[in-house]
């Protein structure tokens, strides 16, 4: 959908166990091997400032991150809000710049984006990085014409907005090809958790494709906000047992830490 932009959204609780389970994904990659192609089909603008007028617009990073900075945080969150303390609030990284700056200089980074002004602040954000492109493009179509070379480990980031449910059915049929596509590769779904239930039945789909993990965590609902959304999930197909165990500690802590 153009017209969404994450500004809006930008370090809320949803950002906060999808970029955690990413950092710790991406370390791992990079420790593992210096050559990564890494994707990601719906990148946003790179970078976010929460005292910005989009990010106060909603106030919703007050209740993810920014809790999180100011509290005694879950200890499987800490290698990643050591990561973004020194950012905060005025540039908070969002999933392009964790690549950057966590992926080695051999990797290869690639990222689409459909929406003309998120292109536009994407672009600068990523800066003078020879490792990384970025392309004015539909994603899903865009990835699946990409190969990892030789010795490269493929890992793919996921992460629409989902404003309508097509953007389930798109991502329902798009799945399937992409695992078919890299066989070997890694794929990262993020996947929002809402009061219906309207997401059950595709996650339960997503772990009969492939080898996964489904971590995720879920909020007490407030009656006095009129929001959709009550939790949120990272399924990663094919994952180590290292990304497998620290994916699930980080969404245990955080359903623990958002109860309390």
């Amino acid at each position: 959908m153009l017209s969404y932009q994450h500004g809006f959204h930008a370090g809320n609780r949803a950002d906060v166990l999808k970029h955690a389970i990413l950092h710790a994904t991406l370390s791992e990659a990079a420790s593992a091997s210096p050559k990564c192609l890494y994707v990601e089909t719906h990148s946003g603008r790179g970078r976010y400032n929460l005292e910005g007028p989009q990010s106060l617009k909603g106030g919703e990073a007050a209740e993810g991150v920014l809790a999180l900075l100011k509290g005694s945080a879950p200890k499987p969150l800490a290698p990643w809000l050591d990561f973004v303390r020194p950012r905060c609030p005025g540039d908070y990284p969002g999933s392009p710049s964790l690549a950057q700056a966590l992926l080695p200089k051999e990797a290869r980074i690639i990222l689409f984006e459909k929406h003309p002004t998120e292109y536009k602040e994407l672009v600068s954000a990523v800066g003078d990085d020879a490792r990384t492109q970025v392309k004015h493009a539909d994603g899903y179509s865009g990835a699946l014409k990409l190969t990892p070379r030789a010795g490269e480990k493929m890992i793919c980031f996921v992460d629409p907005s989902y404003e309508t449910s097509r953007d389930i059915d798109a991502l329902a049929l798009w799945t399937p090809r992409a695992l078919k596509r890299w066989p070997k590769g890694m794929l990262i779904l993020w996947l929002p958790l809402f009061r219906d239930g309207r997401e059950a039945e595709f996650g339960e789909y997503l772990s009969t494709l492939d080898d996964c993990v489904v971590a995720g965590a879920r909020w007490p609902a407030d009656a006095e906000k009129e929001t959709a959304l009550e939790g949120t999930a990272i399924v990663t197909f094919r994952p180590t047992r290292s990304v497998r165990e620290k994916s699930l500690a980080i969404a245990n802590a955080l359903q623990s830490w958002w109860a309390n």
